[in-house]
């Protein structure tokens, strides 16, 4: 193995000395390649993003149906894991009936296909047949069980084999996805083009690794594609974005720290690793529950040990230095509190429930307050409002809890000096280029000499402190162009319109909980990276998702794609279905035969 990568590698070197030496005697070939490559590779980054986000947009959400309730003269159909049943409009089977309450009742799916019912506190009862369902428990419902609503009867129905055949081919044409070959190929070819680009830029001083690595990342995706695809899952254009994000990446850290990009790439090959065990836990919602507590107590460990071991980086306690290696576990600790966080239907019932995710909430707000993070504390009570909205609908006691929250972040602003400090050269940055806002006025300088297609990757000068994590947003402006900086921040936007649209047509509240508050999390550390290096907002040093240089951060944006990717109803495409094998599929069949014989 050793001597395989030994001589790799010195292909590798023997490719890049050629390389050098042809741009050292023709350097008209190095500085036209240069000029061409800063408008294909905007084209080939154009096309690909694109194409991505026009298929994300535009798919339907056709709605699945599980069941159907019987009324005699209305048959409705269960579109959801968890159906709430009652006479508000928003319920998802409506009862316009004064006897029966506004939120009456629960019907909830299981794995196996079969049904529990929970009564909802109603004032007229809920019965199965002819048994009272206990308040906040479960009572088994078979199909053709007889359910009353108050004393208005249902029955419980099947989908019918004709049915849920017809119903997979419908929606596997309605939401088919774009096809993942074009995209590979097109992604390929940027991904070559961007390390020779590179290379050029470097000349003699280009590491061997580099196109190690690059054509590992090339290789990485196609067989994350072609794996899945053998397990006939479909719908890959989340996974693209993540890729193309994370290749921006690759190359900006190439250009910044170049000692960086293994550690780089060995955390994007570790966050799709995450992103998939992730994704097989999410499958099972049992599984997923029972893990919530455990989620929930690592989240306050992490910030916990942060506290005790961390080491101070700009006015801010929030690192962990290993050996060589440094570890942002409040990066990590937001998966957590997103996992914690979601919860199914039936455990939403449960009063005590909320309570406990805002003792969860203030633990971590403490933490992060005591590190001075508040950067990190501000997406973390974003995300809290976003679940806590969810989980409870109660927009008077979340004002109140905003309320209460701004006052003290203005106290704080108060006592801790560097908060101030920021928040003074706010707005004021060309008052002090040479003092507190050189960063940011270097950095607009920067961004500003890329113009629409950049200088080219590898050619820019930027090189101020945290280019490649705080002002990478800058840094990708001036070296690949405005055009491309502004649709990294249009993909994010993507990803969380799509997860909102799909959460119409969601399973399971888990998934639609997680699902918003992962890419609330996204969208708004997007702004405050892109806003913060532009002097919109105060810099609070946060990164940008997927593009900025760094281990944690890389691992958890790949964390909360996997929120999305469940959320995902389309067929075959998400982690929370397992597919149907092929000797059920046969069964299936053989049902839909005797159902037409009939």
């Amino acid at each position: 193995m050793t001597e395989t990568f030994t001589g790799v590698s010195g292909a590798l070197q023997a490719g890049m000395d050629s390389l050098y030496s042809l741009s050292q005697q023709f350097p008209e070939i190095s500085a036209w390649y240069t000029t061409v490559i800063r408008f294909v590779l905007p084209v080939l980054g154009l096309l690909i993003l694109l194409t991505a986000i026009r298929s994300l947009l535009s798919v339907k959400h056709t709605a699945e149906v599980w069941a159907y309730l019987n009324f005699g003269e209305q048959r409705i159909p269960l579109t959801h894991w968890e159906n709430i049943i009652g006479r508000q409009k928003t319920a998802d089977v409506v009862i316009d009936d004064p006897a029966v309450s506004r939120t009456h009742a629960a019907l909830i799916r299981q794995p196996d296909d079969t049904w529990n019912l929970y009564d909802l506190g109603s004032t007229s009862g809920t019965y199965v047949r002819g048994r009272t369902a206990p308040a906040e428990e479960p009572l088994p419902v078979e199909f053709g069980d007889e359910i009353s609503f108050a004393d208005i009867p249902a029955w419980l129905e099947p989908v019918s084999p004709e049915e849920k055949q017809a119903r997979r081919k419908r929606r596997a044409g309605l939401d088919k996805p774009v096809s993942p070959w074009g995209l590979l190929i097109l992604m390929s070819f940027f991904q070559i083009l961007t390390c020779i680009q590179l290379i050029i830029s470097t000349g003699e001083k280009a590491d061997p690794t580099l196109p190690l690595i690059f054509l590992g990342m090339t290789a990485v995706m196609w067989i994350y594609c072609l794996t899945l695809r053998a397990f006939r899952r479909v719908g890959f254009e989340m996974e693209m974005i993540a890729f193309f994000l994370c290749t921006i990446s690759l190359a900006v850290t190439a250009s910044f720290a170049p000692a960086s990009v293994p550690k780089q790439f060995f955390a994007i090959l570790l966050g799709m690793v995450g992103f998939l065990v992730l994704g097989w836990f999410l499958r099972d919602l049992s599984r997923a529950n029972a893990l919530r507590k455990f989620m929930a107590v690592l989240a306050v460990l992490l910030l916990a040990a942060t506290l005790v071991l961390g080491s101070s980086s700009g006015g801010a306690k929030n690192w962990i230095k290993l050996g060589g290696m440094s570890l942002q576990p409040s990066e990590i600790a937001k998966v957590c509190y997103i996992f914690a966080g979601s919860a199914t239907l039936d455990r939403l019932f449960r009063k005590k429930n909320l309570g406990l995710f805002m003792a969860l909430t203030l633990i971590c707000l403490g933490c992060l307050a005591l590190m001075n993070d508040f950067g990190a504390a501000a997406i973390f009570f974003v995300t809290f409002i976003v679940i806590a909205f969810l989980r409870s609908g109660d927009w008077a006691t979340l004002a109140l809890i905003c309320g209460g929250c701004g006052a003290g972040g203005l106290v704080l602003l108060s006592v801790k000096p560097h908060v101030l400090k920021r928040f003074a050269s706010w707005g004021h940055i060309w008052e002090d280029v040479y003092g507190a806002g050189f960063q940011q006025t270097h950095s607009l300088t920067a961004a500003a000499s890329g113009g629409l297609v950049g200088v080219g990757a590898g050619n820019g000068w930027l090189g101020v402190t945290a280019a490649d994590t705080d002002m990478v947003f800058c840094k990708v402006c001036e070296e690949w162009g405005l055009i491309i900086a502004v649709l990294a921040v249009l993909c994010i936007v993507t990803l969380a319109v799509f997860a909102v649209r799909a959460c119409r047509a969601g399973r399971s509240s888990f998934y639609t909980i997680a699902a918003c508050a992962a890419t609330s999390l996204m969208v708004f550390q997007t702004c405050l990276n892109v806003f913060g290096a532009v002097d919109i907002l105060p810099l609070t040093g946060v990164t940008f998702p997927f593009l900025s240089n760094g281990g944690t951060s890389m691992l958890a944006s790949w964390g909360m794609l996997a929120f999305l990717k469940a959320s995902d109803t389309r067929q075959n495409a998400s982690f929370a279905i397992r597919l149907p094998s092929r000797r059920e599929l046969r069964h299936e069949q053989e049902e839909f035969d005797e159902y037409a014989e009939d």
